[in-house]
């Protein structure tokens, strides 16, 4: 991780009713999360694949304030970057 970017870990994936895949990525700390809304229909049709993590600037990312959910967040990412690499598709 550099001054100008953030590794990030998938810690939750979900879809909601207008048909959007919602991918949140975490610190492993919990700190710091970045919210990724894709369409269903684009992913499929581009064969987006998920990753383990991504790199994203820091300007980007939102503070995790809730302290229950950022402690869930570093707990799953934590988990995810014990037991696969960043670009494994998940």
């Amino acid at each position: 991780m550099s001054d100008d970017t953030a590794q990030l870990w998938l810690v939750e994936r979900s879809y909601d009713d207008r048909d959007l895949i919602v991918l949140i990525y975490a610190t492993t700390d919990g700190e710091y999360e970045l919210r990724k809304e894709l369409a269903a229909a684009v992913m499929h049709q581009r064969r987006m694949a998920t990753t383990a993590a991504i790199e994203a600037p820091t300007e980007n990312l939102e503070p995790v304030t809730d302290d229950d959910l950022r402690e869930r967040y570093a707990a799953e990412a934590t988990k995810m970057s014990e037991s696969h690499e960043p670009g494994d598709e998940v």
